[in-house]
């Protein structure tokens, strides 16, 4: 065969062969940037929500009234923030970023909960068979927590062709665990979103 001839095949090859090849192009953003991919849930949400639910929170007057009526801090304990909504969403960065938030404002203390709390009592109980009596935690001296806080993510989707809205709605509550009455109420409805397909009329 003339070699003229098997040029163009070379060539498909070493393109082919290339693309296998090649690697995805990464590139640095800074933390803040909003970066906005697929339309779904993102950092950018988890911030934007977690600013406004713990700004809303430590500035209730039920709050503020509760915590100065304590004549201490008061003890919070996490619990579950469900997801509700159509889609994967880490609820509990959701939570971590709260507790975070409130317990750096100097406001409140937290105890551990979950897995944590269990592991917590594992070792405490493996001490005292383990440790020495001078050392060893003592049992059933824990302290016990004031307020749960709790909350849910939900999402309504709205579609027509090739368009589509997001709208998420995020809730979070803190509830007094002696008397089951609600110390606070935050809801988030402001991130929405619409997606265009390629090639769908908007």
């Amino acid at each position: 065969m003339n070699k003229m001839a098997l040029f163009p095949v070379f060539f498909v090859i070493l393109s082919i062969l290339g693309g296998c090849a090649s690697t995805p192009k990464v590139s640095r953003v800074e933390s803040g940037t909003v970066v906005d991919l697929s339309g779904y849930w993102n950092d950018t949400d988890i911030r934007i929500v977690c600013d406004s639910l713990v700004k809303d929170c430590l500035d209730s007057p039920r709050v503020s009234m509760a915590l100065a009526q304590m004549g201490r801090l008061p003890v919070f304990l996490v619990g579950p923030f469900r997801n509700e909504s159509d889609e994967h969403i880490d609820t509990s960065i959701i939570a971590d970023t709260m507790e975070q938030a409130i317990f750096n404002s100097g406001r409140a203390d937290f105890v551990a909960g979950g897995a944590t709390r269990e592991s917590l009592r594992a070792e405490r109980l493996d001490q005292q068979g383990n440790a020495s009596e001078a050392t060893a935690k003592a049992l059933a001296n824990e302290t016990g927590a004031d307020f749960l806080l709790t909350g849910s993510v939900k999402a309504v989707v709205d579609r027509a062709g090739g368009t589509s809205t997001r709208t998420y709605f995020v809730r979070a509550e803190i509830t007094d665990l002696e008397t089951n009455k609600r110390l606070w109420l935050g809801n988030n409805d402001g991130i929405k979103k619409v997606i265009k397909q390629p090639g769908a009329k908007l």
